[in-house]
């Protein structure tokens, strides 16, 4: 479960449950289990069911972006290496028309290579 996306209207649901029921559910389903125990072992005390009714309308109030921001960083992290691989392929197709550029005499030698390593600076 900690590498399975998590929706944030589910979060909210498992929340508003812990006002009625356990409290805590929806830490784990997060993953956060440390905070979950703490919810489950404070659960005779109002504390975890006030938390949880906050926390529920906290998560309904946050857009995807800043949800998954919070407890996706898969997605994140998945968005960025598509971006990534998507930079470095037009990279790629740029330093080729470069060296054509090159090949066919249009720039020289030393123009190449100061072009390509301004090239590769910006992906590092």
């Amino acid at each position: 479960m900690l590498n399975q996306q998590k929706n944030r209207s589910i979060a909210a649901i498992l929340a508003l449950s812990g006002t009625l029921t356990i409290s805590g559910l929806h830490k784990f389903y997060l993953g956060q289990p440390l905070w979950g125990l703490l919810y489950v072992l404070l659960s005779w005390t109002p504390i975890p069911k006030v938390a949880s009714a906050i926390e529920a309308v906290w998560y309904l109030a946050q857009d995807e972006e800043t949800f998954d921001r919070n407890f996706n960083l898969g997605k994140k992290a998945s968005r960025n290496l598509q971006q990534g691989a998507l930079q470095v392929g037009a990279m790629a197709d740029a330093l080729r028309e470069l060296d054509a550029l090159r090949q066919d005499g249009l720039i020289s030698e030393y123009e190449f290579e100061q072009k390509r390593r301004q090239m590769l600076d910006q992906i590092s």
